[in-house]
């Protein structure tokens, strides 16, 4: 019987020598890594309508944007050759100067100078008329930034309670709650609301950048249209 007693003690003395080993290489295992890649694809289908919102936006910036820029260049130089131009009767040379140019004001100057010899009134519709056009042409998709920021959060809540939907759907299933089941899938369903709302808000910003371009170029085209059509109305010219 004794016998027996020390073999069993010197078994529990070899499984608690074995625990008491191991236990020091699973508190030195490192902690899982978080990657990029692993939290889009932990999100779910939902994150697959964000990444197309989030491609078309860029890329709709990034037309746009470099469009503006293009047309709010600096066209005092034209202006005042267009002037000189005028004022030296050389009216062919100066509608010339406004085809050259390419520029939204270049083609506003162009159709006032076409118009040249009718009354002011004539020429000032047809100058408003192109430059509705090209404001139009300027804000083309930009609107589209606009909804992008307000749909992109809105997915990104969808994503995140159809995620804990699924969650408490398993936990009915299962009859016990588990922390771990719920915080783990909640953190990644949590990542469709993130992503949602980092899209929005870049292009929420990018659609009011490209108005406050657009509206520069606007009040410089009314200028620049005032300036004109008060040189036509020069005495003597």
């Amino acid at each position: 019987m004794i016998t027996f007693l020390q073999g069993a003690t010197d078994t529990v003395k070899q499984v608690v020598d074995s625990a008491q080993s191991a236990a020091p290489n699973v508190l030195s295992a490192p902690p899982e890594e978080l990657r990029f890649i692993d939290l889009i694809i932990k999100g779910g289908w939902v994150m697959i309508p964000i990444g197309i919102l989030a491609f078309l936006g860029l890329v709709i910036f990034i037309e746009r944007y470099l469009t503006i820029r293009k047309a709010s260049r600096n066209e005092t130089n034209l202006m005042v050759q267009v002037k000189q131009s005028i004022l030296s009767g050389r009216l062919d040379g100066a509608i010339a100067l406004c085809k050259n140019s390419n520029t939204p004001l270049g083609r506003m100057l162009q159709k006032g100078l076409l118009r040249v010899g009718r009354p002011i009134k004539d020429i000032e519709g047809a100058i408003e008329n192109i430059g509705k056009l090209e404001v139009s042409k300027l804000e083309k998709n930009v609107g589209i930034l606009g909804i992008i920021a307000g749909i992109a959060p809105m997915l990104g809540f969808v994503g995140t309670i159809i995620g804990v939907i699924s969650i408490f759907h398993q936990v009915s299933i299962k009859g016990v709650i588990e922390i771990g089941t719920i915080s783990g899938g909640l953190y990644t369903k949590m990542i469709t609301s993130a992503s949602g709302l980092i899209i929005g808000i870049v292009a929420y910003v990018g659609y009011h950048v490209l108005n406050m371009m657009i509206e520069k170029i606007i009040l410089k085209m009314e200028t620049d249209a005032i300036e004109f059509i008060d040189l036509l109305e020069e005495p003597g010219r």
